[in-house]
C-alpha cells in the first residue's frame, strides 16, 4: 500500500480518556509521530501512557478528541494488519509452543504457514530464543516471555510497532539484543513508538521523546535537544596577583562565579569555548585547580521536569 508522506503514522489531537469512575487518565493531549520516526513515550506509573496507547489501538474509546493511526481510525482492520503491538502485560496460552504462538499471531496478520516457517527460526534466534521453537510457553521465564511478545509484535514486519513497557523483565543482555533488533527495523524505515521505564532505551533508540505526567504532556524534545543541556565543561582557576580577567574569557563564559576572592568557576556547554578558555588562562599564567566534564543523567533530568511541573501546578492552584 502506498504511503502518503503528508500524513503522520500517529496523529493524536485533543485526546481525553476518562473511565467509568470519572477518573481522567488522559487530559487533552496532542502529538504526532512521523513515518520512520522512533519516539519514546515516558512518564511515571499512572501518568497515562497505557491509556493513550490502548486508545491508539482501539481498545478504549476517546472521551474527546481524535486519534488516527496510519491515516485510519483506531482498531480499523486494515491498520491492525500494519501495526505490531506488545501490551504492558502479555499473557499467552501456556499449553502452546513458541512456534505455535507465532504461527497464531502471524496468521492473524495474514501470513501463510510457508512464510511463517521461514521467519520464525531466525526471528527467535535474533531475540535470544534460538532452539526454543518447540518449548511450551509455560516453561518460559518472564524475560523469555517478553522476548516472545516482541517476536509476535514484529513477526509480520509491520510498518508501525507499538510497545507498552518495551524491556520489562529483560536483563542487560536481553535489552542490548533487543536494541539491535529494533535499530535494524528503524534503519529499514519502520516507525517505532514505545513506553519504557528504562531511560537507557530512550537514549539508545529514540529520535524524540514525549513526556507525560498526570495525563498531560509536559515536555517534548529530540534526544539531541534533551541531552545537550545535561553536559557541561567546568574550569576552576585562580588568577595571579594584580591580574585581570581577559575580556575573551568573560565574553565566552557568561556563567562564571567567584565565591572566593581571586578564585573563579567557569561553566560552558561548548567544547570549543572550553578549549579556548583553557588556552587563554594558560597565557596569563592562571593556576588551574580543576577541569572536567560534568553530566546530569537523563533520569535526573526526568525527575527534575516532573517536580518542576508539580511545582507549577501547585503555584497555579494557590493563585
Amino acid at each position: 500500500m502506498m504511503i502518503d508522506d503528508n500524513r503522520k503514522a500517529i496523529d493524536v489531537q485533543g485526546l481525553v480518556v476518562e473511565y467509568h469512575n470519572g477518573k481522567r487518565a488522559v487530559d487533552s493531549i496532542s502529538f504526532q509521530v512521523s513515518y520512520g520516526e522512533c519516539v519514546g513515550f515516558i512518564g511515571v506509573n499512572g501518568a497515562g501512557k497505557s491509556s493513550t496507547i490502548k486508545t491508539m489501538l482501539g481498545f478504549h474509546f476517546p472521551t474527546q478528541g481524535s486519534v488516527r493511526v496510519l491515516g485510519l481510525d483506531p482498531g480499523n482492520a486494515e491498520s491492525r494488519k500494519r501495526v505490531g503491538y506488545l501490551p504492558e502485560v502479555a499473557v499467552y496460552y501456556p499449553f502452546l509452543k513458541a512456534r505455535e504462538i507465532l504461527e497464531l499471531y502471524g496468521g492473524l496478520q495474514g501470513l501463510d504457514k510457508t512464510e511463517l516457517r521461514k521467519r520464525i527460526p531466525p526471528l527467535l534466534e535474533e531475540l535470544g530464543l534460538g532452539g526454543c521453537e518447540e518449548t511450551l510457553v509455560r516453561e518460559f521465564s518472564k524475560g523469555m516471555q517478553q522476548r516472545l511478545g516482541i517476536a509476535q509484535a514484529i513477526i509480520a514486519q509491520p510498518e508501525l510497532m507499538i510497545f507498552d513497557e518495551l524491556t520489562s523483565g529483560l536483563d542487560p543482555l536481553g535489552r542490548h539484543e533487543l536494541h539491535q533488533v529494533l535499530l535494524r527495523h528503524k534503519s529499514q524505515g519502520k516507525t517505532l513508538f514505545f513506553s519504557s521505564h528504562d531511560l537507557g532505551d530512550v537514549e539508545h533508540l529514540c529520535d524524540r521523546i514525549i513526556m507525560i505526567h498526570q495525563g498531560k504532556i509536559i515536555h517534548q524534545a529530540t534526544i539531541a535537544e534533551l541531552l545537550q543541556p545535561l553536559s557541561e565543561f567546568v574550569i576552576v582557576f585562580e588568577l595571579p596577583p594584580n591580574t585581570s580577567l581577559p575580556d575573551s574569557v568573560i565574553n565566552k563564559n557568561p556563567t562564571m562565579d567567584s565565591l572566593v576572592p581571586g578564585r573563579f568557576t567557569v561553566k560552558t556547554r561548548k567544547a570549543e569555548d572550553f578549549a579556548q578558555t583553557i588556552q587563554c588562562l594558560s597565557g596569563i599564567n592562571a593556576r588551574l585547580i580543576e577541569t572536567g566534564n560534568r553530566t546530569t543523567s537523563l533520569e535526573d533530568e526526568f525527575i527534575r521536569l516532573v517536580h518542576l511541573n508539580e511545582k507549577h501546578k501547585q503555584e497555579e492552584a494557590e493563585q
